[in-house]
């Protein structure tokens, strides 16, 4: 079985282009030099240009919105320590699902990250 598919995928966008991509990949680039106010300032001036960098507009936002809770959740729980390594795990984690996002929004393809929420539809 074949999982990469773009077909089968409800959320797959055959025809992005160049501009498109890039775009979005500077949206998950911008999350480690501006956090969340780049990202947010490129969505809110491109996302009735292309269904794509809307869709990864969101799924970014998403993802900056539940991670942060997460975070603070964890930073919370370090008072009784337990919550030391959900946070550094949480911290690893965003950092990796940061460069994934980089890495699936230059080839194209939608990227939502694991444990996130659609908050923004």
């Amino acid at each position: 079985m074949n999982f990469q598919n773009n077909s089968k995928n409800p959320h797959a966008f055959p025809n992005v282009t160049s501009e498109e991509k890039n775009m979005a990949m500077l949206i998950w680039i911008l999350n480690f030099l501006t956090s969340f106010i780049g990202p947010l300032i490129i969505w809110l001036m491109k996302k009735d240009e292309s269904a794509y960098i809307n869709q990864q507009g969101k799924n970014y936002l998403n993802f900056v919105i539940c991670y942060t809770g997460y975070l603070l959740i964890s930073y919370i729980f370090t008072i009784v320590i337990i919550g030391i390594i959900p946070f550094f795990a949480f911290s690893i984690a965003a950092f990796v699902y940061g460069i994934l996002g980089i890495i699936k929004t230059n080839k194209g393809e939608d990227y939502v990250v694991p444990l996130t929420f659609p908050i923004i539809k």
